[in-house]
């Protein structure tokens, strides 16, 4: 493993974060991130550090403090302020307890934090702060996992480490893995670091370039000696299956019923592994004994589940998950009676999926999510085929995977975003770089959901896409589309599925509109309109319908039809009319797809001008027309359709979004219906 550290760097830390946080806590934080951008050391929030140094309080006086990391986060993109700072002598007066329960060791590390509204530290903050050495790195090691997690492990690491590194048995994290710890560092004060079995491992120094050094420098012993290890190359095998064509069926199966959500279903986004690395790991023999077995180390629970779910026969997918939920609530049911108090049981879907020759299918409430436990899963193939190469695989015992995936401290680690109930649907939005279309993404993504962003391929499409990205990153995606050719419809629906396993909500809102009179109305302006209202909606829905059929999770489709449907006008006879089909091909489908819970309605808007600096397309082609017919500027145009309205008022994009957001949360159980948003047009009202 390479060494990271630049005296240039760190003096650059120093320059920038010493003057307000010290010397120790710069460089603390620089090592950190060196430790984090180590991926086989860390993964997405795992390991924490430390420094000890002092702490001036608001009368002057200094005071011993330990600055350790918060909970949860990442080591690669740590700051000073998220190594909170900690009273040290009163959690050093900690050692003197037989025991602490986890609900008091928090409210202690609460009560001795100098600064109140400060993150809470790691739930190893007290390992911290009883070992004496100044500086401390906690990893979680690949390495030494590999060497750890057999039968011989405590053995391995011995002959790869030497016997000045200490190996202390599994612990559950806590007040008592602390003490023990102190106890064995007294026992042999000048060794070079501890590995925790089936854990990972700790380091110290007396700088932060010591300590982070003293990592490395074990991990590289016990990387030579799994490279001493013959490596096999492996095969890799004709895929038996494509992956985007069985997620739909696997994201449904792992869908569950959503009893306090308007929603039938609580889904899940689901992320691919199917790169040719991982099909040769699934494809080698006893692979499914060798991978269904306990993760590497206990902090990989509240990503994976205890488990994977492995499935050999593709016809059975649905069957497989269903008995996983049934092996999970037995193993449920075997432990809870160990735990303090009531506890009710987590959701039973399997997070992680191995299939031979499709590859592995990773689930999260969010694509973020999502990735830390594919990330994870990628890992443990790797290390636990590593391990199968030299010996066999040992994990922890069942009992002490229960206590750490129902350990509350763990899942205070998990970051939660109150949505109002789009969180793991994905929608797909037609003709999104327009006025209506950016309306409705922004709001979707407001929500909670995975946005699709489709239009056809340029700069108003990625320019939409890089400006909801800012405060969205992973739920919006772009997706080039032409509604009126089948195959880029399929393409774009395929990509999507790829990229989040599914769709749930579809919004066709792309559309053209032209001004002529019937007289001069030429049959090919007339087919153009055809194309992209009529045949585009049509294209959605049927290809949607196939989805929905395989997922079997229900769905929403919101056609975005117009006052014009109720109310034409003239010279807009092409747009009127294939609108109207469009809007009665929705109404069908409310028909149709009714048995698979899928909803199907229609917003009416009326004069929807622009979304901020984001104009309509269909108002740079009609609003001349309508300018020169009534003497008007573009600002007395629009003045002149919010005062034909009852209301007086401004139709906007927001609003739109609004009524899409009414349907596709479920407010009512309503399917077929049409709202219109118009500011009340009684020539236009739905009858």
């Amino acid at each position: 493993m390479k060494n990271l550290w630049s005296e240039e760097a760190a003096q650059q830390w120093v320059v920038q974060y010493a003057p307000r946080w010290g010397e120790p806590l710069a460089l603390r934080t620089y090592s950190s991130r060196l430790l984090g951008s180590h991926p086989e050391l860390v993964l997405h929030g795992g390991g924490n550090t430390s420094v000890k140094g002092e702490v001036t309080d608001i009368f002057g006086q200094t005071i011993a403090g330990v600055f350790i990391k918060a909970s949860g986060v990442n080591l690669a993109q740590c700051l000073p302020t998220d190594h909170p700072a900690l009273n040290l002598n009163a959690l050093q007066k900690l050692t003197l307890l037989d025991t602490l329960s986890p609900s008091a060791m928090v409210n202690q590390l609460r009560l001795n934090l100098f600064d109140s509204g400060a993150p809470t530290p790691s739930i190893e903050a007290l390992l911290h702060a009883f070992l004496p050495p100044v500086f401390i790195d906690h990893t979680h090691p690949d390495a030494l996992l590999t060497l750890g997690n057999q039968p011989d492990g405590r053995q391995r690491l011995t002959d790869a480490l030497g016997s000045d590194c200490i190996i202390l048995d599994y612990i559950h994290p806590g007040f008592e893995l602390a003490k023990a710890v102190l106890a064995a560092w007294k026992a042999q004060p000048n060794a070079t670091g501890m590995v925790l079995l089936h854990h990972g491992l700790l380091t110290w120094g007396d700088s932060a370039r010591e300590s982070y050094e003293a990592t490395l420098a074990l991990v590289n012993r016990a990387e030579q000696a799994i490279n001493a290890v013959a490596q096999k190359v492996l095969p890799v095998p004709t895929p038996a299956a494509l992956w985007w064509e069985l997620a739909p069926v696997l994201r449904g199966a792992l869908a569950v019923h959503a009893e306090d959500s308007n929603r039938s279903y609580k889904s899940y986004i689901v992320r691919s592994l199917d790169d040719s690395e991982t099909l040769s790991l699934l494809h080698q023999p006893d692979a499914a004994k060798l991978f269904v077995s306990a993760p590497l180390t206990s902090d990989h629970l509240i990503r994976c589940k205890p488990w994977p779910l492995w499935i050999d026969n593709l016809g059975e997918i649905r069957e497989a998950v269903q008995r996983y939920r049934e092996d999970y609530h037995n193993y449920f049911l075997r432990h809870a009676a160990s735990l303090e108090g009531s506890v009710q049981p987590l959701d039973s879907s399997p997070r992680v999926v191995l299939i031979p020759g499709v590859g592995g299918f990773v689930a999260g409430e969010s694509a973020h999510l999502a990735d830390v436990a594919r990330d994870i899963t990628r890992q443990t193939l790797r290390v636990k085929t590593d391990i199968a190469r030299m010996g066999s695989y040992c994990g922890l015992e069942e009992q002490h995977l229960f206590a750490m995936e129902y350990f509350s401290l763990q899942h205070a680690k998990l970051v939660r975003h109150e949505t109002s109930g789009l969180q793991g649907c994905v929608a797909i939005v037609t003709g999104a770089a327009g006025a209506i279309g950016s309306g409705i993404c922004r709001r979707l993504l407001r929500e909670g959901a995975h946005v699709a962003a489709t239009d056809l391929p340029g700069d108003a499409l990625d320019t939409l896409v890089q400006g909801l990205a800012k405060g969205t990153p992973g739920r919006i995606m772009g997706v080039a589309m032409d509604v009126t050719d089948e195959v880029s419809v399929a393409q774009g629906i395929q990509k999507i599925v790829q990229t989040w396993g599914g769709i749930d909500c579809v919004i066709i809102n792309a559309g053209l509109a032209h001004v002529a009179p019937l007289a001069s109305l030429g049959l090919e302006t007339f087919r153009k309109l055809y194309r992209v209202n009529v045949e585009g909606t049509l294209l959605l829905l049927s290809h949607m319908a196939r989805l929905f059929e395989r997922q079997r999770t229900g769905g929403d489709v919101v056609v975005i039809s117009t006052k014009n449907v109720f109310a034409p006008g003239a010279s807009f006879g092409a747009y009127s009319a294939t609108k109207a089909a469009s809007h009665q091909l929705a109404r069908i489908a409310s028909l149709e797809l009714a048995p698979l819970d899928v909803r199907v309605n229609m917003v009416a808007p009326d004069a929807v001008f622009s979304d901020g600096a984001r104009k309509s397309g269909l108002w740079a082609e009609v609003g001349p027309d309508r300018m020169r017919a009534r003497g008007l500027d573009e600002a007395g145009l629009e003045n002149y359709y919010r005062n034909r309205n009852l209301l007086k008022a401004q139709v906007t994009a927001d609003h739109v979004a609004n009524a899409v957001l009414f349907f596709v949360t479920r407010q009512t159980p309503t399917t077929g219906a049409t709202i219109p948003v118009d500011g009340g047009l009684p020539d236009a009202t739905p009858r």
